[in-house]
Formats: structure tokens, C-alpha cells, sequence
């Protein structure tokens, strides 16, 4: 099998014309069966029945997504491979009300912090950073972390390794607890039954490809085998890399004047290993370790001092106002930045044991169980050679350790020969270790290195859930409660102010209605509530400058974010016709805003006092559609239409302003035809402007927020199969080299930056 990266445009800024590139790929063979989808006889093909797809996320259990009360987006094996998604950036590309930031990396070492996260994580309907958990096979991913003018995003892992994504949207907290209230994603990685089907006792895939808009050249490979009917395992790797993003930026200064990307080296490796044992026909455990480590390389012109450095005579003569100006140009050209480099590690290893039990019993028919140890660290390094002043050196790290323990049994009752009920219950138990620290040369006015931004910290949380999935002729209805328990407690050693320990539980209820009103068409209401903890960079979060007279100091008082959530939809299964449609909205309460300005004047006796805060309340309502119109046999194959829309309209209810976070509408629509032994589709995505109107006060300074144009962009791809294990993926994007911006990556720049 042989895959081609698309070129990838999504552009912060505007991209270079590349719309005409295209990569080249290599074929490789496959070993027995593999896990992406199969070519199938050319009559089967066309006449090709959907099956329903199953989903694990949205009730803990295998469960087709039609049978559930919300809305919930699979990217499964097929699209990976067809739509050569190669990040969580191309994940959200098609999904309605979905995006992820990522903007240019253009940071200094102690000034803006423009794109130093990365792919930062998921905005779903509205809401992004930690309000959105993120999964991987279960276990929680490593949190977005930021402070001042440091960042860390949330693609700490492989695709390559990745057989399905799903997507939750709206609360998932009275299943999974915090950090779901905007949603929920999870990642779930292949397991060797995808490569050993019909009998194989050895199999796996090998992939190889190259995206035009960085240079990215991957490859990856997976072995898998079954030493016997007890023991099968699974190898795969997978490694990476690339350069900076390309745009259609015109200046090429190398300062801040500076439009072009700064020159940018990526580099990624990845590897998962699994081990499954089924000793008897009840019995299955699957062991699992991952590794993924990511880095990258930065020279950051945008960040050097505009040429030539001339100072300033200084007049003994001349006014004091005039003296205490050229005294202050020539400190600012003895510190003026002649060279700026910087690099980004991050690295994640996990060890899970995911053991499932058939025990027929009075009290459950099925158990989970799993144990899971996870170690994340993130680290950026920036120095910066200065004019005639001391170089400068940052060292920052930041470091989740993380033990996540859970236990979850179901039990179908029979009630009647119409009615039934499928009863879900388990615990959750999870402590992570936060640990940050920077270290460095030449530390800023009032500090000393090595310092901390807030005290290393042990995260707990404990929770019970239930859910009960009652089944009678054409209705199922679903109501669920989860009981969280959390504590933050830090280390009240070296930390240079007195800390705050906190604890709290929330009570998170859901209930959904699911009513087939005929075996096409179906309706679905669903209210969940959702909550998320403070973390520990919010409680205890200290910074002091004397010199510049500001500080930011803890909070113990924080309250967990909540919501309340309200979705109905309509699904439609037509024989040429499949159909989402679905209307949302929601309240948002004690919306935790960080490093808000609560006191001071700025001066030596009042300094200025930031703090994070339970500041906003907040309402989100919103519409989506979705679904693919089959236009039947048309010469050697059949043709279809793909369509999405999404729209999301949010406020600050003490304001009254527009939500920020709130991306503007997206339109996606395609035509494919498909044949036996290729297929082609061109599609269209347009996403409509966002106004000055429509962006609140908090981001509206001078000079103003830029105000993101509408754009549409058309894509074409294609897919190749030149045997049943051997397939050439190629796509060309943006056709018309249409010039256009992400909102999401540009929110927070002002107009005269762009």
C-alpha cells in the first residue's frame, strides 16, 4: 500500500502559490491483510451497502452511532488513508463547528508567544484549550499548557499509529468527568486482529509519503502476527520529517517587518507495541506501550532588531526629557536582538494494560478493567544573541506524570420481549504530577533562575458513574449521572509564595431520547451537563516583576468551570440520501479567564495584579448539517456528493460581546465517483468572514484585531489501487491559490500584523 501526504494549506497568514505543486510517492507491498479498507469487486463496489458505523466513545461501549442520543463525527481508517490527514489540524479540516490552531511560528524570547504551541488542540463549538479532553485509546492525553509567554499544544502523538478517530460534541463529563465540556475526542490506535483477518497468522502495512507544503517526507510500517490461539502482537513505527509551513507572505526581511515563515526543521519518530493474550474465551488483555517523541528547530528572523544599530549621541546640554530619551534608544540598541534561535521537544511514552472479562453474572455480564502509567514532557529552549548587551537564555520545561486506573461492568436486563435495559457503571481513578520549571542566562529584572511558575503539584480525581440505556419498541432513552471528586495539592517547599491546597466534586447528569420513528428516519434529544476542574497553573500561578510593577498571584477561591447543554437532531438513512442534522445550544457558567487584571496602577506602590478568575458566563447555540447524496451508477462507477455545514453564534452574558473563541461558518461540499480501481473528488470549503462586529472588545485594541475575509477553496484528490494491497494516494489543494486566513489562527493579531 502507498500513500501520498496532500499539500496542506491551511494558512494562518497567506501561502506561497503552491496550488499547482504535487508530490511524488513510493508503493510498497503488504504483508497479508491490512487494516485500511480492501478493494472489493468491481459490482460490489458500486453497489456497495453503508454499514453502520460502531464507536465506543459516546457510552464506554461498542454501539452503532445511529443509536445514540448526540452527534458524534468518526474519521475511520479510510478517510486517514484517503484524505491524508497527517495531524490533529487536518482531523478538524471537514467537521463542522470544529477547528485547531496553529499559528506561525513567530515568538521571541520574552515577547509574543505567536505560535509557539504548535497545533494547540481542538475548538469545538466555540470552546477550545482544556475544555476539550483528548484520549488515546481511553487514557487522557497531556493537557495544553501556557504561561506568559510560554506554550505547549496538544499533538503529542502519531497519526501513522491512529485506526480511528471520534469526535464527541457538547459535555461528555457524566461518562468521562472533567475537561469534557465542550467535548470529547479519542484516538484509538490499531490493534493486530485489523492486520490478521481470515486466518492470518502474519500481516501488517507499510506506508510512505511527501506533503508539497512543508516538504514532509514520512514513512511508517507495521508487523503483526499470532503466535498462537492465545498470543498475537503488533509492531509499528513511524518517523517523520519537514520543514516550516509555506504561505504566500511577500517580505522576506529577516525582522519583524518579516512575512514570510521563519525557517523551521520538524522532525518526529514514533512507535506502538501490542500484546494481546486470550487464555480462555472469556478472557482478553491487551498490553500496550506507545512512544512518541516530536522536535523542532526554529531560527527566528522575525525576532531580530531591524538593521543598521546606530546610538544616540547624548547632549549634556539638551533638555532631561531629551537625555532620558537617547539614554533609553541606547539601551534598546545595546539589547536589540542580533540572532534568535529556539527549539521544541516533546515527548510522550505510555504503558497501558486494558483487561476485559465475559462473566455472565448476576451483578454484570461484561468487565474492564485498566491500568495505565503515562510520562509527558514538553520542553522549549530559546537563546538570543544581543548587540553589546548579555545573551539571554530560556529553558523552559513542563512534565505530566500520570496514573490513570478505571473499572467498568454492564449488565443487559430483559425485561420484556420489547423492553430492555443496558445497565453501565464503573470507577475512575486518576493522579497526574505537575512539574514545571524554566531555567536560563540572564533572567529578567527582580527574578532568579531557576524559578518556577507554579509549585509542582499532584492532581487527583476519583469518580463512580452510571448510565442506563432503556430499549422499549421504538424509543430508547438513556439518563446517566457521574460523581467527580478532585484536589489539587502543591508542594509547599521552594516556591517563593505561600500556596493553596483545593478540593471540590461536581455532579455531572445527562439524558438522552433516541425515536425511530421509521427504519429511515430517526430523532434525538439529549441535555448533559459538564463540568472542568482548575488546574494547577491556575490555582497557584506566580509571577513577580519589581522593576515593571506587576505580579500574578494564586487563586485558591476558583470554582470548576459548568454547563449546561441542549442538542436535537434528525437522522435520515435514505437509499440515496444519508442526513445529520442537528441544533445545539448551551450555558456556560464560571468560565475561568487566566491572567485577568484584577487591581493595581502599574506604579511601585500599587503594582499591577493579574490572576486567573471565575469571570464569564457565557451562551453558545449553534446548527449543523451533514451527509453525502448517492447519485447511483454513472458510467464505469458511481457518483456522490459529501456535504457539511456548521454555524456557532456565542456571547459573554456579563458583556453582551461575541464570544471570540466562536469560529465563523464553514461550508464543505464535494463530488466524487468512485470505480473499482480508482476514484476522484474535487471539493469546495468556504468559510464565511469574520467581522470586526463580531469580535468582542477583550481582543479589540489599537491597532484592532484583524478582521478574518471570506474565503473559499477548492481541493482535488484522488486515489489509485493498482492492486488489492497497493494503493497510490495524491491530492492538489487549493486549485485557484485562492490568498485566505484561519480565524482560529489568527485570533489575538492585530490587523497591522498581517
Amino acid at each position: 500500500m502507498a500513500i501520498f501526504r496532500p499539500l496542506h494549506l491551511s494558512l494562518p497568514f497567506s501561502p506561497r502559490p503552491l496550488s499547482w505543486l504535487v508530490g511524488v510517492a513510493c508503493a510498497s507491498s503488504v504483508l497479508g491483510v491490512q487494516a485500511q479498507t480492501q478493494p472489493v469487486a468491481p459490482t460490489a463496489q458500486v453497489a456497495a451497502v453503508t454499514l453502520k458505523e460502531v464507536v465506543i466513545s459516546g457510552s464506554r461501549n461498542e454501539q452503532s452511532v445511529d443509536e445514540l442520543p448526540m452527534t458524534i463525527d468518526v474519521i475511520n481508517a479510510k478517510d486517514i488513508e484517503e484524505g491524508q490527514l497527517q495531524d490533529i489540524r487536518d482531523i478538524a479540516k471537514d467537521i463542522p463547528n470544529v477547528s485547531v490552531r496553529r499559528a506561525p511560528a513567530r515568538f521571541s524570547v520574552a515577547g509574543t508567544s505567536t505560535g509557539r504551541e504548535g497545533n494547540a488542540g481542538f475548538n469545538i463549538r466555540g470552546l477550545d484549550g482544556n475544555r476539550v479532553l483528548m484520549l488515546v485509546d481511553g487514557i487522557r492525553a497531556p493537557r495544553f499548557y501556557g504561561f506568559g509567554s510560554n506554550a505547549f499544544g496538544r499533538d503529542t502523538l502519531s497519526i501513522d499509529l491512529v485506526k480511528r478517530v471520534e469526535l464527541i460534541k457538547g459535555p461528555a463529563s457524566a461518562l468521562y468527568g472533567s475537561d469534557g465540556i465542550a467535548g470529547l475526542v479519542n484516538f484509538i490506535t490499531y490493534e493486530p486482529s485489523d492486520f490478521l483477518k481470515d486466518g492470518k497468522t502474519l500481516g501488517g502495512k507499510a506506508t510512505f509519503s511527501y506533503s508539497g507544503d512543508d516538504n514532509t517526507k514520512s514513512a511508517s510500517a507495521t508487523v503483526a502476527g499470532r503466535a498462537s490461539d492465545v498470543v498475537s502482537w503488533q509492531i509499528s513505527a513511524a518517523t517523520s520529517a519537514g520543514n516550516e509551513l509555506s504561505n504566500r507572505g511577500e517580505n522576506s526581511a529577516v525582522n519583524a517587518t518579516r512575512t514570510t515563515p521563519n525557517p523551521q526543521k520538524d522532525a518526529g519518530k514514533a512507535a506502538l507495541a501490542k500484546l494481546v493474550l486470550q487464555p480462555t474465551a472469556s478472557q482478553k488483555h491487551v498490553i500496550t506501550f506507545e512512544y512518541v517523541d516530536k522536535k523542532t528547530d526554529y531560527e527566528l528572523l522575525t525576532a531580530r532588531a531591524t538593521l543598521p544599530l546606530a546610538n544616540v549621541r547624548v547632549v549634556p546640554a539638551a533638555p532631561a526629557a531629551a537625555r532620558t530619551a537617547a539614554i533609553a534608544a541606547n539601551t534598546a540598541i545595546a539589547n536589540a536582538a542580533l540572532n534568535v534561535n529556539a527549539f521544541t521537544t516533546m515527548n510522550r511514552n505510555r504503558l497501558t494494560w486494558d483487561a476485559r472479562y465475559k462473566l455472565d453474572a448476576l451483578v454484570a455480564d461484561n468487565l474492564q478493567t485498566v491500568l495505565s502509567l503515562q510520562n509527558t514532557n514538553s520542553r522549549e529552549y530559546v537563546f538570543e544573541d544581543r548587540n553589546t548587551s548579555p545573551d539571554r537564555v530560556r529553558d523552559t520545561t513542563y512534565q505530566e506524570r500520570a496514573l490513570q486506573v478505571s473499572a467498568q461492568a454492564d449488565k443487559t436486563i430483559r425485561m420484556s420481549a420489547d423492553w430492555s435495559q443496558k445497565l453501565t457503571y464503573g470507577v475512575d481513578y486518576a493522579q497526574t504530577t505537575v512539574i514545571n520549571l524554566q531555567t536560563g542566562l540572564v533572567p529578567p529584572a527582580g527574578e532568579t533562575f531557576p524559578l518556577k511558575r507554579f509549585p509542582d503539584t499532584v492532581e487527583t480525581s476519583s469518580a463512580l458513574y452510571l448510565q442506563d440505556e432503556i430499549i422499549g419498541g421504538n424509543w430508547s432513552v438513556t439518563p446517566g449521572v457521574r460523581v467527580d471528586n478532585f484536589s489539587i495539592k502543591p508542594s509547599t517547599t521552594g516556591f517563593p509564595v505561600p500556596v493553596v491546597a483545593v478540593s471540590g466534586s461536581a455532579v455531572s447528569p445527562k439524558l438522552g431520547v433516541v425515536f425511530r420513528a421509521s427504519p429511515q428516519w430517526s430523532l434525538f434529544g439529549n441535555y448533559a451537563s459538564g463540568f472542568t476542574a482548575p488546574n494547577a497553573g491556575q490555582v497557584n500561578a506566580f509571577f513577580e516583576n519589581v522593576t515593571s510593577f506587576y505580579k500574578t498571584i494564586p487563586n485558591g477561591a476558583l470554582k470548576p468551570e459548568k454547563s449546561n447543554n441542549f442538542e436535537f437532531g434528525a437522522r435520515a438513512r435514505l437509499d440515496q440520501l444519508t442526513l445529520d442534522a442537528t441544533v445545539f445550544t448551551g450555558k456556560f457558567k464560571d468560565l475561568i479567564e487566566d491572567s485577568r487584571q484584577v487591581s493595581g496602577a502599574g506604579t511601585a506602590a500599587n503594582p499591577t495584579v493579574f490572576q486567573s478568575v471565575n469571570i464569564d458566563n457565557a451562551t453558545i447555540s449553534g446548527f449543523e448539517v451533514k451527509g453525502s447524496m448517492d447519485w447511483g451508477k454513472v458510467g464505469m462507477g458511481k457518483l456522490s456528493t459529501p456535504f457539511s455545514y456548521g454555524e456557532a453564534r456565542g456571547k459573554v452574558d456579563n458583556t453582551g460581546l461575541p464570544l471570540d473563541s466562536i469560529d465563523p461558518a464553514k461550508l464543505s461540499a464535494g463530488v466524487r465517483y468512485e470505480t473499482a480501481g480508482w476514484d476522484i473528488r474535487l471539493n469546495a470549503t468556504h468559510h464565511a468572514a469574520k467581522k470586526t462586529s463580531d469580535i468582542g472588545q477583550q481582543l479589540v485594541t489599537l491597532p484592532l484585531q484583524f478582521a478574518v475575509p471570506a474565503s473559499t477553496t477548492y481541493d482535488l484528490s484522488g486515489q489509485w489501487r493498482f492492486t488489492k494491497t497497493t494503493r497510490l494516494n495524491a491530492s492538489v489543494t487549493n486549485l485557484t491559490n485562492q490568498k485566505y486566513w484561519n480565524w482560529s489562527s489568527v485570533r489575538g493579531v492585530a490587523s497591522t500584523a498581517v
